[in-house]
């Protein structure tokens, strides 16, 4: 009685574990679709965001339509590269290559003002995992239009701040360049001058995120310095 109690025991164990195999195994391919298609909601609605449209997950679709005009993939060089889709290029899986290696993603946009702004995507790493976000550019090829970043996971109240509207509406009429001097934007602990045009205030109690930030910026989109440079007006 024994040996037939145990042998059930693991027949019955068996069976449930492959049941529940199978199940989450079919749960994870119904779901994927889905999944997939609130990440390509979720990265509309940044790239809307820095350009400052807001949007909702009901309309995302619709107004990138509207506003994001082309997107096309840069080589280091700054020349286009045919075939690929900007808006599937992975950024991360990117930075993991020879530089010149390396595929750059660029949209365009009209926002409601006219203004011709091209959006650049950028990632790097805070103090606890990811950031990342979308830089907007004027038809200068060096003011900023808008922003918008994210993070994985920074401390509420301290190196989150940096998806706040207080924080990223410091950088819209910042300056990547002075004269063909790539510069990009310093992040200051303490303040920045309110004079000058390549700086902006860190977050208080959050200097690592904050300089992470900055070294993101910085590393991303000299990338397209050439690019920028042709491009300027």
């Amino acid at each position: 009685m024994k040996q037939f109690s145990n042998r059930y025991i693991f027949i019955f164990s068996t069976v449930m574990v492959a049941s529940v195999a199978t199940l989450l195994s079919l749960a994870a391919t119904l779901l994927q679709p889905a999944q997939e298609r609130n990440l390509e909601i979720e990265k509309k609605k940044n790239i809307l965001e820095s350009i400052g449209v807001a949007a909702t997950r009901g309309n995302t679709v619709e107004l990138y339509s509207k506003y994001i005009t082309e997107g096309f993939v840069l080589n280091s060089k700054g020349e286009p590269v045919e075939g690929l889709d900007a808006f599937t290029i992975v950024l991360r899986n990117e930075q993991k290559k020879p530089i010149e290696e390396q595929y750059l993603p660029v949209f365009r946009a009209t926002p409601d003002d006219g203004e011709r702004v091209i959006i650049l995507p950028v990632e790097g790493k805070g103090l606890w995992g990811p950031i990342y976000g979308y830089v907007s550019l004027r038809s200068d090829m060096n003011t900023i239009y808008g922003v918008n970043f994210d993070h994985k996971g920074e401390t509420p109240g301290l190196g989150a701040e940096i998806n706040t509207s207080g924080f990223e509406g410091m950088f819209p009429g910042k300056k990547l360049f002075d004269n063909e001097n790539f510069i990009s934007i310093q992040v200051h602990k303490g303040g920045a001058d309110p004079s000058d045009i390549h700086g902006v205030d860190a977050i208080s109690g959050g200097t690592i995120t904050s300089k992470g930030l900055e070294k993101m910026l910085y590393d991303c989109i000299k990338k397209y310095n050439d690019y920028l440079l042709k491009n300027r007006i």
